[in-house]
């Protein structure tokens, strides 16, 4: 495909990158310059443009900018009305999307992670989402999202990866300091915390390491008695009504 992409950012240039081995055509923009700098001097398929030869290059548009900075850059742009776009920007319907971008199509919302560079990255999508499934399904797991409310919801939720990363960081920095090989002890965590959870659902993993007095339920009791579970939820339900 001839994939345009407008705004570079952190994730969007992830985006391009985990897509430039596909055999697609790619035009970034010159916002993040670094960024596309980088992809272009990388990949011989990925070119840098201003933001309208972008869309005159492009079949697909990704629009990779912030909300703020969509609603004054693309007015001032003219799109095909063969054109299908999906947007990056968490701060925007698809409604109002598909009035920016308009005689553009504007198909869906999608939200990719940094782990979309390498494959086997979750992406939520909401909209018609086969446009997204034909790009990045091959490599990816794409997770349908039904409507506006559900991807407020899942946006709150996917925000655990934070403080889910920080507790692992906390746990090697305390087993680094007692062992002979501190990036081991960080491998070892990362490793077995990421295997367990692909391995089996939330019950079933809990379940199986929940040994009575063993080190497991005793560190979990004692987080959750610290109100660990109730300050998740709290702040997952002060996310979801964040405006």
């Amino acid at each position: 495909m001839r994939i345009g992409v407008l705004g570079l950012g952190t994730i969007a240039s992830a985006v391009v990158e985990g897509i430039a081995g596909d055999g697609h055509t790619i035009t970034v923009s010159k916002r993040s310059a670094a960024h596309a700098q980088r992809l272009s001097n990388r990949f011989d398929n990925v070119s840098v443009a201003d933001n309208q030869q972008v869309l005159e290059d492009s079949e697909v548009v990704i629009l990779g900018l912030l909300a703020d900075a969509a609603s004054e850059i693309l007015p001032g742009l003219t799109f095909r009305a063969d054109q299908q776009v999906i947007t990056l920007m968490a701060g925007a319907s698809l409604g109002e999307v598909a009035a920016m971008v308009a005689p553009a199509d504007a198909v869906a919302i999608m939200m990719p992670f940094p782990g979309i560079v390498g494959g086997g990255s979750p992406i939520m999508a909401q909209g018609e989402i086969g446009l997204v499934n034909a790009i990045f399904g091959g490599r990816n797991t794409v997770y349908e999202i039904r409507d506006a409310g559900e991807m407020a919801a899942y946006l709150a939720a996917q925000a655990v990866l934070s403080p889910a990363v920080t507790l692992v960081s906390d746990a090697a920095r305390w087993l680094g300091a007692r062992v002979s090989d501190p990036d081991q002890a960080e491998t070892f965590l990362r490793h077995l915390v990421g295997s367990s959870l692909q391995g089996s659902d939330c019950a079933a993993m809990l379940g199986a390491i929940d040994t009575p007095g063993g080190y497991n339920q005793l560190l979990r009791n004692h987080m959750q008695q610290s109100g660990m579970s109730n300050d998740l939820i709290a702040g997952l339900a002060k996310l979801a009504s964040h405006d």
